[in-house]
């Protein structure tokens, strides 16, 4: 079994967050599971499609978490650059120094 040592964030607008899913569902032998959540966030480079979203000055957001190899965590994003090339997608990889189940 690979070293489960990275947790890979992966943040997008809520437009995307079906296609997004669909790629993590179709790479079992990268990820094996995840977690969603909504948010709102903003950044420099965002466009805000929405007038509501313009008013504000953010967007509806969608993160998905997951814990899992670096290589994998690696690949996953590459992949990703490839089939979704877009600069509103952000991704960040942090350590993971314990992961478990409480069995």
């Amino acid at each position: 079994m690979k070293e489960m040592n990275c947790c890979l964030t992966l943040a997008c607008h809520r437009s995307m967050e079906e296609r997004l899913v669909g790629h993590l569902l179709e790479h079992p032998e990268w990820i094996r599971g995840f977690v969603m959540h909504k948010a709102e966030g903003g950044s420099q480079k965002e466009m805000l499609p929405s007038m509501i979203e313009q008013v504000r000055g953010r967007s509806q957001r969608s993160t998905f978490q997951s814990v899992m190899n670096l290589e994998d965590a690696l690949a996953l994003v590459a992949h990703l650059k490839q089939q979704e090339s877009n600069p509103e997608m952000a991704y960040w990889i942090t350590p993971v120094i314990a992961f478990g189940r409480l069995e």
